[in-house]
């Protein structure tokens, strides 16, 4: 009688697969999020010249 097959492998690559995708979408995030805080900080430069004039 065998034993139970040795799933080891696929077991770090799974969730290597879920961390890899994890970091992908955090790193997504963070450049979004400086993405939105530029677009904000030039809104508020042109409201400022806009309220100038």
């Amino acid at each position: 009688m065998e034993g139970p097959a040795n799933t080891l492998s696929y077991f770090i690559a799974g969730y290597g697969v879920i961390f890899g995708v994890l970091a992908f979408y955090i790193g997504s995030l963070i450049v979004r999020w400086r993405n939105l805080k530029q677009d904000e900080t030039m809104l508020a430069e042109l409201e400022k010249k806009e309220q100038a004039e």
